[in-house]
C-alpha cells in the first residue's frame, strides 16, 4: 500500500462530547479525497488532529510512517476555514511572511498563483472579498512543496467564479506525488474531481471508498448518496 496517512481507531473527545468515534482509514498518495458531511460532523476535528493542532484522545495516527507529533506538522499543509490571514498585510507581504515561516515555500510560485487567480499582489487582505480571500489562501497553500494537502471547506460561502477557480487550481496542482483531502458539504461542486469519498456523520465514518466504484455499485451519484446518508441531518 502507498499510504501517506494511516488512521486506526482514532477517537477525539472534548470533555463529555465525542467528536471522532473510533475512525479508521488510509489516505494514499496520488489521490484526491472528499471528506463529506454536514456542519458538525467531525470533518474539521479530523483535519486538525491530522495537522497536529488538536491532540487525539486515543487510537493511532501515522503520517508518512511516523507517529503523529510536532515533527509531522511539516509534512501536512492545512488550510482552515477560518479567516486567519492578517488583515493589514498585502498579498505580497504574506508571500514574504510565509516564505520566512516554511522552508518548503516557493515565493515565485506564490506570486504566479496569486496573479493566475485574478488577485492583485498589492491589495491588503482587508480589501478582499470572501471569495478572493479564499483564492489567496489556496494559492499560499499550494506554494508549499508537500505531499499532503488538506483544505477545510474551501468553497464555503464564496461566489461561483471563485469556486470554479479554486477547484481548477486544486485539480491542476494535483499529481501522483500528492495527496489532497478536501472537506465540504457542497458535494456537487467536488464530485467530478474526487478519486475517493469519505462520508462522516456524528464522528463516525458512514461510507468510504473509490468514488467510481461506489457510484457503480450503488447506482447513484455521490450527490444522491450524500442526500441519502445525511437526509436526517
Amino acid at each position: 500500500m502507498n499510504n501517506v496517512i494511516e488512521i486506526k481507531n482514532l477517537t477525539k473527545k472534548y470533555f463529555n462530547k465525542t467528536a471522532l468515534d473510533s475512525i479508521s482509514l488510509n489516505i494514499e498518495k496520488g489521490k484526491i479525497y472528499g471528506l463529506l458531511g454536514p456542519n458538525g460532523s467531525g470533518k474539521t476535528t479530523l483535519m486538525k488532529v491530522l495537522a497536529g493542532l488538536h491532540s487525539k484522545t486515543s487510537g493511532e495516527v501515522l503520517i508518512k510512517g511516523n507517529e503523529l507529533s510536532y515533527k509531522t506538522k511539516k509534512d501536512v499543509v492545512y488550510m482552515p476555514t477560518d479567516d486567519y490571514l492578517y488583515q493589514w498585510m498585502k498579498a505580497k507581504t504574506l508571500v514574504n511572511f510565509f516564505n520566512d515561516m516554511y522552508e518548503d515555500f516557493n515565493s515565485k510560485k506564490a506570486i504566479e498563483l496569486i496573479q493566475e487567480l485574478g488577485l492583485n499582489k498589492n491589495n491588503k487582505v482587508s480589501e478582499l472579498s470572501t471569495g478572493l480571500k479564499s483564492r489567496l489562501k489556496v494559492a499560499l497553500a499550494f506554494s508549499r512543496d508537500a505531499e499532503i494537502y488538506m483544505f477545510d471547506e474551501p468553497l464555503n460561502g464564496i461566489d461561483p467564479i471563485s469556486r470554479e477557480k479554486i477547484m481548477n487550481l486544486i485539480t491542476n496542482s494535483f499529481n501522483e506525488k500528492k495527496s489532497i483531502l478536501v472537506s465540504s458539504h457542497l458535494v456537487s461542486e467536488l464530485e467530478t474531481c474526487l478519486d475517493e469519498v469519505i462520508f462522516i456523520k456524528d464522528g463516525i465514518i458512514e461510507l468510504q471508498g473509490n468514488a467510481e466504484k461506489i457510484r457503480t455499485e450503488k447506482g447513484k451519484s455521490v450527490v444522491d448518496l450524500y442526500k441519502e446518508v445525511f437526509s436526517q441531518c
